[in-house]
């Protein structure tokens, strides 16, 4: 009797389970059944949407869930991760409200359980997670629309992204997912580091202004004081040490104008003038969106780097060597000025000349030195140049007629031989380019004691092109001495590299010293608001090259 109710039992309990494992596989293939149905009704509406939330990734969607076989993946821990890293986006300088923040907090604390509830969750965290992804990988905004000299690379090239987002979604770990997605480079971190300290400052209510006046210098004293060294605390430019009076300019005061006038380009003389009265009174908010602009130029740029390159910060007037990832030699540039901005764009660096001739560009040639030689007949003599026709014959300045070129196509084209006065200098660093864009050496070495140098019609000016030249030309038998003849002989030399360099010309108005010292540059082209206004905007997709074509060449833009 008892063995025959331990069979009953045994049976009762196996046919439960066979029940269960019915219900739940039906309860599957339903969802399955209804996750399909939704995506293809999403497919056909013109604006789709999940609990108000825009869904841009419907094609690349549709496209992962068909590999899935229409199989959900989403769990509550998943949805979680997401949502913290969404949170986290403000880190990156982004609007968590681009990424379906609402939407999936509302999500978390839902007791909703039927299928079409699921199907609708996987759908808004798929393009949450997209969305993310693909903003931390490439930026939020597609760069050309910003600046059309922009050549930097934008594709995924070798990766398929729907297998890529399988993998993320199988394995359940969408922090580490994303983590990945950002730009490996600790410049990167040290811009988010920079962001968070200025979120808190704003927090606690920004910083005061400094009245403008007369100057402040040591020894000033009166209430303006006051205010200059309140402000210089909040951005820890001054410790608090609370035992002088608050009304005098003392030198610790003056110390630390200095290196606030240090840390905002402007020269460090600790004397409070205009320049610096301007900087002070800098809102916070608009720091804070100077730091999110450089995120955004940071996510364009920092992907598949080099561990070789020459980097030229335009705004910051310096330049870096980098080599296994280390800067190992850095010199001050000068660049365009305003009217010829230097173009950002990358390149390779393939030779250098040394005492280069400068043939003299069209629009300078017209603009300038046409009108200089007809008002000084000894202007071509006096700076080194030779009149030459297109094929290199050098035409005698005599038999022109100066004054009848005014207004009418010149014949022929100027060329400024080697030499000290040469505008090139006694050096080029030549890295192919539509701009005509290179570095070179200048006569014009006294700017570089300027602390602001946009004075070049466009080309990067260095003010130590010989130890650069040395630098590059390391393990090719060209040291110093070997350069300096050649220098000497006046005669121009073509030296290629062995193996060419990476050179990027970029613009930060943002950086970070290693000690984590935030640094701000004045906007000289002025093309921080482009970035800041399209951060505000509307998310919207523009995919890389190689996104749109791994879901059948459907995109898609909201």
């Amino acid at each position: 009797m008892i063995q025959n109710r331990r069979i009953h039992r045994i049976r009762l309990i196996a046919s439960v389970a066979v029940l269960l494992l019915s219900v739940s596989a039906i309860a599957m293939a339903d969802d399955q059944e209804v996750l399909r149905g939704r995506i293809a009704s999403l497919s056909t509406t013109a604006k789709p949407t999940v609990d108000g939330a825009p869904i841009a990734a419907v094609p690349g969607i549709t496209k992962l869930y068909e590999v899935r076989n229409w199989e959900p993946a989403w769990t509550g821990a998943m949805i979680r991760q997401l949502y913290e890293q969404v949170q986290r986006s403000i880190e990156h300088g982004l609007n968590p409200t681009d990424f379906h923040a609402q939407q999936l907090g509302a999500r978390l604390k839902s007791t909703a359980k039927d299928a079409v509830y699921r199907a609708d969750t996987e759908i808004l965290c798929t393009d949450a997670l997209a969305r993310l992804a693909f903003t931390l990988k490439f930026g939020k905004l597609d760069p050309t629309s910003i600046d059309q000299a922009w050549n930097f690379s934008r594709t995924i090239d070798g990766h398929d992204p729907v297998k890529v987002f399988d993998e993320v979604l199988s394995s359940g770990d969408i922090t580490t997912a994303l983590e990945n997605a950002e730009p490996d480079l600790v410049e990167y971190d040290r811009l988010q580091n920079a962001l968070v300290e200025y979120l808190d400052i704003q927090a606690r209510g920004g910083w005061p202004t400094v009245p403008e006046g007369e100057g402040l210098k040591l020894g000033s004293t009166g209430p303006r004081v006051v205010a200059l060294r309140e402000r210089l605390k909040v951005t820890g430019d001054l410790e608090d040490t609370g035992t002088t009076d608050p009304e005098i300019f003392g030198e610790g005061l003056e110390a630390a104008a200095k290196r606030f006038q240090w840390r905002h380009g402007i020269d460090a003389d600790g004397k409070i003038g205009p320049r610096s009265i301007e900087e002070l009174n800098v809102p916070v908010e608009d720091r804070i969106d100077q730091i999110r602009a450089n995120l955004e130029r940071a996510r364009w740029v920092f992907r598949d780097v080099e561990e070789t390159y020459v980097i030229v910060d335009i705004a910051g007037y310096h330049l870096d060597l980098v080599e296994n990832s280390q800067i190992v030699w850095s010199t001050n540039v000068q660049v365009g000025k305003t009217r010829h901005a230097t173009p950002v764009f990358k390149s390779t660096l393939k030779y250098i000349e040394f005492n280069p001739t400068w043939t003299i560009p069209p629009g300078i040639l017209r603009n300038e030195t046409l009108p200089a030689i007809r008002r000084d007949p000894d202007y071509l003599s006096r700076n080194n140049m030779s009149v030459v026709t297109t094929s290199g014959k050098i035409v005698d300045p005599a038999t022109i007629d100066w004054a009848a070129t005014a207004g009418k196509g010149f014949p022929y084209m100027i060329r400024q031989e080697p030499g000290t006065r040469n505008a090139l200098g006694q050096v080029k660093f030549i890295f192919p380019n539509e701009y005509m864009v290179y570095l070179h050496d200048t006569p014009s070495k006294g700017l570089f004691a300027r602390t602001e140098r946009a004075f070049s019609h466009g080309c990067i000016r260095t003010q130590n092109p010989f130890d650069f030249a040395e630098n590059l030309l390391d393990g090719q038998g060209w040291d110093r001495a070997r350069i300096d003849q050649v220098i000497e002989s006046r005669k121009t030399t073509l030296v290629n590299l062995e193996t060419p360099v990476t050179v990027m010309l970029l613009y930060w108005t943002a950086d970070v010293a290693e000690d984590g010292t935030v640094l701000f540059k004045r906007d000289v082209y002025g093309r921080d608001a482009k970035i800041i206004a399209g951060l505000a905007e509307p998310f919207r997709v523009d995919p890389p090259k190689g996104i749109r074509e791994a879901v059948d060449g459907h995109g898609g833009s909201r």
